[in-house]
């Protein structure tokens, strides 16, 4: 239920049960009940709830509170906004205008080893295994499902480390001692025997929505997705390709009661439900297999789903099916990401985008996914700096399809981590990898009814290439993107796929292939002496 993960338990008992540093006061933010902790130690359910609300907020007091992470601020390590950047600002469809420092190495695909935000997402990673660490030490015994659940968890931020920087650190115990390193091949094994031990401890798949008794908490579907994914990538991991086991758990989630939501409401597509701020009633949910929660009174987060928000907008923006209401029911305008233009172009592929605001778009790309804003704005980005150079995307609010959102501030719309889609995509790809490189009807049928979702045309059969823009066009902006370019050998190296500024560029040009995965930042290396850096980076 959403109240597990909504009131953040005290940091006082959180930190001496971790033995970790933090310069967070004292809180007026209630625990879950009263009972949650005694004496120095933090209860079984608090350490739980903490273990979820790693990826939601940056600390304990939301947004205006502490960050969990010493020395790095709550913008710098929050989990879905360094998602973002690190998986969408690296690619063909985002760019930002922001002047921060790390901002333009994103824009042009090279981070380093000194990238602030990409040691904020690691050490987010980290803290997160930590908690789940401390809640398997001492809670273990205490419930075989939501010990499963927190090993989910670990696994989860293991392969997120696993895919961006691959030989990294393998702490899975509580322990002064620093980390010994693991090869990429070895973690994708342990993740992969991981998930298949915990899944029969999980709660059969079943969707939820908010005030619901699993909603905002994992189960087995969550576990198949994982390894769905896991094995969708396992060529890049391990050089072993493992469609066929990718095609089968993308199928279990197919044949599971989670399904694609298609009924629009209100005005709104049901594509556009899924990101709302009603998202977790509407029924959109039934689609979200892992879901980051937000509530704009009681789990707020600069780093979350208002960042994209608020990162996308000049409140000038209309998505309002009225035509007439500006933004995106959130008072933030940070005027700071936008499109590239590779990305406007795979939706008009005929250099024929109109101008036109969000609500209109849609039916101009004659596909509900094309939820972005062209008035006054332009297609091309020649200068990285000027946030009206880019399409606006207005893919995420805080409006309701019914009703009003809690606070025009901070939103309510949670984050769907993991969605029903992404099976339906890795089952047709791996299919279309089985097939000399071109959907046999079962891959065929998977993507058409993405599409048909989206009153998109459906096609009679999909190429690579095909299946590479429609992951684009149904998961822009979600955090998927970089892996997604590097599995289909469009990333690093002399691939001949460029972008704008790719490469530093205006045109975009090839990136070296050491850029395929991210250098360990230089405060881990320092820190630990077993570790050695990836090979392309200077230590």
């Amino acid at each position: 239920m959403k109240s597990f993960i909504k009131y953040i338990v005290p940091s006082a008992a959180l930190f001496l049960g971790l033995g970790m540093t933090s310069c967070s006061s004292d809180l007026d933010i209630d625990p879950i009940d009263p009972n949650l902790t005694t004496g120095d130690k933090i209860s079984s359910d608090a350490l739980l709830n903490k273990c979820y609300a790693n990826f939601a907020v940056a600390g304990n007091g939301g947004a205006n509170g502490d960050c969990d992470i010493d020395g790095l601020d709550g913008g710098t390590t929050g989990f879905v906004r360094q998602l973002f950047n690190s998986n969408e600002l690296t690619t063909d469809e985002a760019i930002c205008a922001w002047g921060d420092d790390g901002i333009e190495n994103f824009n042009t695909s090279m981070p380093d080893a000194s990238h602030p935000m990409l040691a904020g997402l690691y050490n987010r990673l980290y803290v997160g295994i930590t908690y789940c660490n401390q809640y398997l030490q001492d809670y273990a015994d205490v419930d075989k499902q939501k010990t499963a659940e927190c090993r989910f968890l670990r696994a989860f931020q293991f392969y997120l480390l696993m895919d961006g920087w691959g030989n990294v650190p393998f702490p899975t115990t509580i322990s002064s001692d620093a980390p010994q390193q693991i090869k990429r091949a070895d973690l994708f094994a342990w993740i992969e025997s991981e998930l298949k031990e915990i899944e029969p401890d999980l709660a059969e798949a079943k969707p939820e929505k908010e005030g619901e008794a699993g909603y905002g908490r994992v189960d087995k579907a969550a576990a198949w997705m994982l390894l769905a994914r896991l094995y969708i990538n396992a060529q890049v991991y391990t050089g072993e390709a493992k469609w066929g086991e990718a095609k089968a758990y993308a199928k279990k989630v197919i044949d599971s009661p989670y399904k694609l939501y298609t009924t629009a409401k209100g005005g709104w597509s049901a594509y556009q439900q899924l990101f709302m701020g009603d998202n977790g009633t509407n029924g959109a949910s039934q689609e979200c297999l892992f879901a980051v929660l937000q509530d704009g009174e009681r789990t707020t987060a600069w780093g979350c789903t208002l960042f994209l928000m608020a990162g996308n907008t000049n409140l000038s923006e209309i998505v309002h099916p009225d035509g007439q209401t500006l933004g995106m029911n959130t008072s933030e305008k940070w005027s700071g990401n936008r499109m590239c233009k590779e990305l406007v172009e795979k939706f008009f592929p005929n250099d024929d985008a109109p101008v036109a605001h969000a609500c209109d778009m849609p039916a101009a790309a004659g596909d509900d996914r094309a939820i972005f804003e062209s008035v006054d704005r332009t297609l091309t980005n020649d200068h990285q700096k000027v946030f009206t150079e880019g399409f606006s995307v207005c893919k995420f609010n805080n409006w309701y399809t019914s009703g009003t959102a809690k606070n025009n501030q901070f939103p309510d719309t949670d984050f769907f981590l993991m969605r029903a889609a992404e099976a339906y995509l890795i089952f047709a790809e791996a299919d279309a990898r089985e097939h000399g490189n071109t959907t046999s009807q079962e891959g065929t049928n998977a993507i058409n009814q993405i599409r048909s979702r989206a009153n998109a045309t459906p096609k009679a059969a999909y190429s690579l290439d095909d299946i590479c823009d429609e992951w684009s066009r149904e998961f822009y902006f979600e955090g998927l993107r970089r892996p997604t370019l590097v599995r289909f050998n469009k990333y690093g190296g002399n691939v001949n796929y460029n972008w704008s500024w790719k490469g530093g560029v205006l045109a975009g040009r090839n990136i070296d292939a050491h850029f395929n995965i991210f250098a360990i930042p230089t405060t881990d290396m320092t820190a630990n002496q077993n570790l050695v850096q990836n090979p392309g980076y200077a230590n």
